[in-house]
């Protein structure tokens, strides 16, 4: 069975080397999806919601919301951004996909 959460956050990047407008420093307000998968356990849940969220937050949002996502990762495209939330999840939960939107109808995924 699946679950998943979004989680909306604010963050600026420079995308070096990029030509065009994203070469200057600008915003986006992101929201991330994250679906977990896993047998119901005893309690009736592949995972609390409040337990996928906690861990979230913890290891992604509190790093990233309202930040320069220059100084996380060196060429913060929503590509390598997800690469980088993956990393911070991958043996706290069973992810099975995160997708985030940069701003809306633009939207990256990555499948485990």
């Amino acid at each position: 069975m699946r679950l998943g959460r979004e989680f909306i956050f604010d963050a600026a990047h420079i995308l070096p080397g990029y030509k065009g407008k994203c070469a200057q420093v600008h915003g986006h307000t992101y929201t991330l999806e994250v679906v977990v998968e896993g047998g119901v356990k005893k309690d009736g849940m592949v995972i609390d919601f409040a337990t996928l969220q906690d861990i979230v937050e913890t290891e992604v949002i509190k790093h990233l919301d309202h930040q320069m996502l220059n100084d996380h990762i060196e060429n913060p495209t929503a590509e390598h951004l997800v690469e980088w939330i993956y990393q911070r999840l991958k043996g706290k939960l069973s992810v099975y996909s995160i997708k985030l939107w940069e701003g809306p109808g633009k939207w990256v995924e990555k499948i485990i």
